[in-house]
């Protein structure tokens, strides 16, 4: 790998599946990162999960053997920090999400609050500690105008034991129950969070590729937002899965450790 040059600028890569699977990186992945490094080339690595501070990816990631920092992750929830951030800046937030969850905005400066007549808008993101309190809060809160947005709106989130919803339950259960539609998902594939990644490398779409192994997210919104994509073989996809589908990667790696 050392003898060739990284074709782009700048490199967004997905987590579990594309990095590591669980506990243990995927073979290639360290080696490959550090290719990237030796050569200039910033990384940003991606999660669609808001169950983590970022802090807790770049732990991961560092006590898996890739040297990593808070600001190389860019998740769901800083996505949506940063629209907040220019198109609601003072606005009031129920947030429905884990005590972890809730912290981190409040440490982002936001306000928090579960008085009705102060909601301005109601974040769903996905809730192990979800409660009909808090469900009954959100639906007054959107009965009464507030707005509604989401972390990521997928399935990716694990629900252990099937009973509590995932991001995109909670989503849909307000929907059914409000008449409401959720505005806005920040998570993938939401040009949000890439964009984010992207401002987080400071090189331009065109000089980035987009890594991972979704098709209906990674490969879907690096397409749409015109960057080259790589899918990589280690997580989700098949070979048959990506002959069925309408989607086309720029590159299809047996893994990371292929990467142009």
């Amino acid at each position: 790998m050392s003898e060739r040059l990284p074709r782009y600028g700048g490199y967004v890569f997905d987590l579990d599946g594309t990095i590591y699977l669980g506990e243990r990186l995927i073979a290639g992945a360290r080696e490959a990162v550090a290719w990237l490094r030796q050569h200039g080339r910033p990384v940003v690595f991606l999660s669609n999960k808001p169950l983590e501070p970022r802090s807790a990816y770049a732990a991961k990631l560092t006590r898996l053997g890739i040297a990593a920092r808070e600001d190389d992750v860019v998740n769901s929830t800083q996505a949506l920090m940063s629209y907040l951030r220019v198109d609601r800046p003072e606005a009031r937030l129920y947030v429905i999400g884990e005590p972890a969850l809730l912290d981190e905005f409040r440490a982002e400066g936001f306000t928090l609050t579960e008085a009705l007549d102060e909601i301005d808008i109601v974040v769903a993101a996905f809730d192990r500690t979800l409660t009909y309190a808090k469900l009954n809060t959100a639906y007054q809160s959107l009965v009464r105008g507030a707005g509604f947005v989401a972390t990521n709106g997928d399935r990716s989130c694990p629900i252990e034991g099937g009973a509590i919803p995932d991001c995109a339950g909670v989503i849909a259960f307000l929907e059914a129950t409000t008449g409401r539609s959720c505005e806005l998902v920040a998570g993938k594939p939401s040009p949000l969070i890439l964009n984010a990644a992207l401002s987080r490398l400071g090189v331009p779409r065109d000089a980035a590729l987009m890594v991972g192994d979704r098709l209906g997210t990674d490969i879907r919104m690096g397409n749409e937002l015109g960057l080259d994509t790589a899918l990589v073989l280690t997580g989700v996809t098949t070979r048959e899965m990506l002959a069925e589908s309408g989607l086309r990667p720029t590159y299809v790696l047996p893994s990371v450790a292929e990467i142009p």
